[in-house]
């Protein structure tokens, strides 16, 4: 970005860093063979286990903020991969349950490792990882987290100076 250009939005901020760290996660995980998305889905399906939860494909797709049908098309490539597995929820026949396998445990521990290294590059500019600013950063995305988000009904009046 020029330092000559008026100032940029928030939402081109935010474009600009979250393309920034999906480019550098890519990167960072691809000789482990995974992508930024994998990588968001086997991270969270660890924390998750590791709390003795074993989530359903839609409460990890709740919890990662992807859509359902990505989180189904990520999940069957990893079991084909062998580091998920997919089973059939004994309480609700129409859900499928996530676990990672010791081969995908293996995985995403060492993606975590290269991941949070990365982490540490992107904040030592706010003092690291358990600075004050970061912290206040991490509430102030959380916020933003927090607000929904809908596309507008156009009505009439914008319809009209619409070109």
């Amino acid at each position: 970005m020029s330092k000559d250009s008026p100032s940029p939005t928030p939402g081109f901020l935010v474009w600009r860093l979250a393309n920034k760290w999906r480019v550098a996660v890519d990167r960072a995980v691809a000789p482990l063979g995974l992508t930024h998305a994998q990588y968001s889905l086997v991270a969270s399906l660890y924390g998750m286990q590791r709390t003795g939860e074993r989530p359903s494909q839609r409460r990890l797709a709740d919890h990662t903020g992807l859509e359902a049908l990505y989180v189904s098309k990520l999940a069957r490539a990893l079991e084909t991969g062998g580091l998920i597995e997919r089973t059939r929820d004994p309480r609700d026949p129409r859900a499928v349950q996530l676990a990672l396998t010791e081969q995908g445990e293996d995985v995403t521990r060492r993606a975590l490792a290269v991941v949070q290294e990365l982490l540490q590059q992107l904040v030592e500019p706010l003092g690291g990882l358990d600075a004050p600013r970061t912290r206040a950063f991490s509430a102030e995305l959380t916020t933003l987290l927090d607000v929904p988000l809908a596309p507008a009904v156009p009505t009439a009046e914008t319809r009209e100076t619409t070109p």
